[in-house]
């Protein structure tokens, strides 16, 4: 099935152009997800609520049936969530008219009172199918499903959220009971088929594309679902782009054979995801493997004129920019390097780390002086790369670039841990593909990433030694996949959140005339003995 990229590629006027080839039996789905508080439009001129909005009232002009769709994890990852906790984030997304809005996992970052707080006031439908809220300060907000009538056709939508268990720090989600996503996802779609005589069903999901392990996908829900005809994801912030089908496949054949439409259009309000549905075809299964589903992005850049921008939405944003601006402004260091914050093997990673077991070993060396008992040193760090939100540019540094990075309120803790512990958590961390550990650790791999031997200072990691960590709460508490951490005895758990220990540690460089910069070799390395040895 050929689509035309055409319309999208030529931005707001070209959009404007599809209104003369309406046809009434379109619908058109806009989707986003995992825009995490990106208010602003970006350095580069990508992302923002003003574009996004801009498109969308283009789409709205030029179509005549089109539905607005969430898939979650609209806060967290920028000043106006640290600052305003949602004050922002929610209006905005009402101001949009949303249709169909589920949680993601950061909606639960200020704990279920909060999330109540501001759920109970967002329009149109929210949707959770999985996710049991009864004798919460959520019960009675969601729901499981939403039919939607488009032309005498009934789209039946469904939500489905992530597993909790070490994602969510647990006592933000007291009470609340998970159910297991792909079970409920096909009970509800058989239902919604049979009994309420859907034509098609759409899970919107927060479960992430790719596998996680011992958790669901959308890979996962497409292949075991009969009744699922789309899947608007969302959580792994994969761009599942059209042009690139080898990579991030979109057409996956269900249990039945029948190919599902899965998507997700990355993080950050980039794009748009963009779902043409011919309602005339909706049930038609083309020679090729797809559907009468057209399925592109329309990216969100600073193409538009000021006159086109949304001024009720610039008017409420004004005094929550200015704050955030002011801080934005604050310079505090300076970086010798880019450094990517989704590289699990990289730069920023090691900074972070590094930064990390200086400022533990400090932290003990002073606990010591005054406690004989405590320990004199820390041996190594663990940190987890979703922890930086942001990447750090070549050049000035500013105290809000730092706060947003970092944006969670996490505080440094100091642990004792046996080896076998830190090893199985280094395994998983191995299969994501790296995380944050200090520069005296090497972790050694076999060519599918599967953890081979653990290095630390020269030496073979004992399992049955106690090793000395610095890290975060998150990760002390087995979150982040990583539940043998756990396992631990807590020596120390600072005051003061991990982005202010940050903040200090780059006040000290610059005091000192030193730039901020960092080794960019992998710390997660393949092993060459067999190699070697073969050779």
């Amino acid at each position: 099935m050929k689509f035309s990229w055409k319309p999208i590629i030529l931005g707001f006027a070209g959009l404007m152009g599809l209104a003369t080839t309406l046809q009434a039996e379109d619908l058109v789905l806009l989707t986003t997800n995992d825009t995490h508080s990106t208010i602003d439009i970006g350095p580069d001129g990508v992302g923002g609520i003003l574009p996004r909005k801009a498109i969308i009232d283009s789409v709205r002009k030029a179509e005549k049936n089109v539905m607005l769709v969430d898939a979650g994890d609209i806060v967290q990852g920028s000043l106006y969530f640290k600052y305003f906790n949602g004050d922002v984030e929610y209006p905005l997304m009402n101001m949009m008219d949303y249709d169909i809005r589920i949680l993601g996992n950061h909606e639960f970052d200020n704990g279920l009172d909060e999330l109540a707080k501001y759920w109970k006031d967002v329009k149109g439908a929210r949707l959770s199918a999985n996710y049991d809220f009864k004798g919460t300060a959520a019960e009675g907000i969601f729901d499981p499903y939403v039919i939607k009538t488009v032309d005498k056709k009934k789209i039946g939508f469904i939500g489905i959220n992530v597993d909790p268990y070490s994602l969510i720090i647990q006592h933000h989600y007291e009470g609340m009971k998970y159910k297991d996503a792909i079970e409920v996802a096909n009970r509800t779609a058989e239902m919604l088929r049979k009994k309420k005589k859907c034509d098609l069903v759409i899970a919107v999901t927060h479960i992430g594309y790719e596998a996680i392990p011992g958790k669901a996908s959308d890979v996962d829900l497409a292949r075991a679902s009969k009744d699922i005809d789309i899947i608007i994801g969302g959580h792994s912030h994969t761009y599942v782009d059209p042009k690139t089908p080898e990579k991030t496949p979109f057409w996956i054949n269900n249990a039945v054979g029948k190919p599902v439409l899965v998507t997700q259009t990355g993080k950050y309000g980039r794009n748009l995801g963009y779902i043409k549905i011919d309602l005339d075809k909706i049930s038609k299964v083309n020679k090729d493997g797809t559907r009468n589903f057209e399925y592109m992005y329309i990216p969100v850049t600073d193409r538009f004129t000021a006159e086109q921008y949304d001024k009720d939405i610039q008017s409420f944003l004004a005094p929550y920019k200015h704050v955030v601006d002011s801080v934005n402004s604050h310079v505090i260091g300076w970086s010798l390097q880019d450094m990517p914050n989704n590289d699990r093997n990289g730069a920023y990673a090691n900074l972070v780390s590094d930064w990390a077991l200086e400022i533990g070993n400090t932290i003990a060396a002073d606990l010591h002086s005054k406690n004989a008992e405590f320990p004199a040193k820390v041996d190594m760090s663990f940190m987890n790369i979703g922890g930086i939100r942001q990447p750090m540019k070549e050049g000035a540094v500013t105290e809000g670039q730092i706060l947003s990075t970092f944006p969670f309120s996490n505080v440094m803790e100091i642990i004792r841990l046996k080896g076998k512990d830190i090893i199985e958590a280094l395994k998983i961390a191995a299969i994501k593909g790296g995380e944050g550990i200090s520069g005296n650790v090497t972790v050694l791999t076999d060519d599918n990433s599967h953890l081979e031997r653990v290095i630390i200072n020269g030496e073979e990691m004992d399992p049955e030694k106690d090793y000395i960590v610095a890290t975060i709460d998150y990760i002390a508490q087995g979150n982040d996949d990583y539940v043998t951490m756990a396992n631990n005895q807590q020596l120390w758990q600072s005051k003061e959140e991990w982005s202010r220990y940050i903040l200090d540690h780059i006040h000290n460089l610059s005091a000192k005339g030193l730039p901020i910069s960092s080794n960019p070799n992998g710390r997660f390395v393949k092993n060459v003995s067999g190699f070697i040895n073969h050779k």
